[in-house]
């Protein structure tokens, strides 16, 4: 059979490409540089993920629950000077991983758009099958039900 002794080696005379200096990338910043900008910072954000342990065995333990339908809401107060901090639970029976992130990223949107209302403290919204068939406007009422938060209009 045709097998040749081939080296695995890559011969040392290879030449680096040269590239004309007007075709270069200088690098440095592509825009002007602007001053840092002044005063407060901007409402971005005002809403935080739970992460820590311990909070999830609070809402566990002194959590106060509110449902409507298939939206359940667990909260605990939280320092008055701190923000609401939130948390998604939602089950493998509502569907596929495609369908489980549609509910929860339509769930952050929601409780985005109702920041400025929010109590500080840690909520844990948990989310049954039935809340992925529904609208979005369906979901947001159904929270802002659950909350105790009146309707928004459509």
């Amino acid at each position: 059979m045709g097998e040749a002794d081939i080296s695995a080696e890559q011969s040392q005379t290879r030449q680096e490409s040269w590239v004309s200096s007007p075709d270069v990338d200088p690098g440095g910043p592509r825009h002007p540089a602007v001053p840092p900008a002044q005063g407060s910072a901007s409402p971005v954000g005002l809403i935080w993920r739970i992460r820590d342990r311990q909070t999830f065995l609070q809402l566990r333990r002194d959590g106060r629950r509110f449902r409507r339908g298939p939206i359940t809401i667990t909260f605990v107060d939280g320092a008055p000077d701190g923000p609401p901090r939130v948390a998604f639970a939602v089950g493998r029976k509502a569907g596929g991983a495609v369908v489980r992130n549609r509910l929860r990223r339509r769930l952050r949107a929601v409780f985005a758009d109702r920041a400025s209302s929010l109590r500080p403290g840690a909520y844990l919204i948990s989310a049954a099958p039935a809340a992925a068939d529904m609208t979005f406007g369906e979901l947001r009422n159904t929270v802002s039900e659950a909350l105790g938060l009146p309707e928004m209009p459509r």
